[in-house]
């Protein structure tokens, strides 16, 4: 049953399409994982006044970029894995041509 969906997914290009878009939903969280501390700065600086503060800078942009970086690692994870189940198969032995 797993090999008539790997081949319907792979005849179809849906295995490709998907590919790609997980692969460009990489990339997005690749670019956050320095994006993002950035962003928190500005949001703590313009907002600060409104929320306590209950850590501090470096504190929250580290977590801030290590959830891209969790995420960034997990999402590769998965492409890597549909990437070698899809379009690479086990190469099987030659048969002896004795």
């Amino acid at each position: 049953m797993l090999d008539r969906l790997r081949r319907t997914l792979v005849d179809s290009y849906i295995g490709a399409i998907a590919l790609g878009y997980l692969l460009a939903q990489d990339i997005l969280h690749f670019t956050s994982i320095f994006t993002s501390p950035l962003t928190g700065w500005l949001a703590r600086r313009e907002y600060g006044s409104l929320v306590p503060h209950m850590t501090t800078l470096w504190q929250a942009s580290l977590e801030d970029a290590l959830l891209e970086l969790a995420r960034f690692a997990a999402l590769l994870l998965v492409w890597y894995l549909l990437l070698r189940w899809l379009y690479f198969r086990r190469s099987e032995p030659a048969p002896n041509a004795e």
